[in-house]
């Protein structure tokens, strides 16, 4: 009797596969931290400008944080760095045998994810200027 085998996929179909939410996060782990690190030349000169004692360099700081295309890669990275930060503590502790269970695992991804949404949103409300 012949057997009968499963036919494997010629291709990965990305939009097929359903991953759970600590696959997400953990995704946009290294997603933000790859923008983060990619953006750091950015970060350094805006941080120079910042930090001149020449007042063009102070103008030259403010003209270019004033725009609303910076705020909005400014903010991106306000998330970047939150997300990866949360992130990285749990994972810390999933190193340390914490939260490795699969209910505690989905809801300290969840945690992550709500926590960085809610602090990139009150940073990027004082980024924007509401406060």
């Amino acid at each position: 009797m012949p057997e009968m085998t499963k036919q494997r996929p010629k291709h990965l179909a990305l939009h097929e596969i359903r991953l759970p939410l600590a696959g997400f996060a953990s995704i946009l782990h290294r997603i933000s931290g790859a923008g983060l690190f990619l953006m750091l030349p950015l970060l350094i000169w805006l941080l120079q400008l910042s930090l001149g004692s020449t007042q063009g360099s102070v103008e030259l700081f403010a003209a270019i944080t004033g725009n609303w295309l910076v705020k909005l890669i400014l903010l991106g990275l306000i998330w970047a760095f939150l997300h990866h930060f949360c992130m990285g503590i749990r994972i810390l502790l999933i190193d340390i045998h914490v939260g490795v269970e699969r209910e505690q695992a989905r809801s300290s991804a969840m945690t992550v994810m709500v926590v960085s949404l809610a602090l990139t949103a009150i940073f990027g409300l004082k980024l924007l200027g509401a406060y």
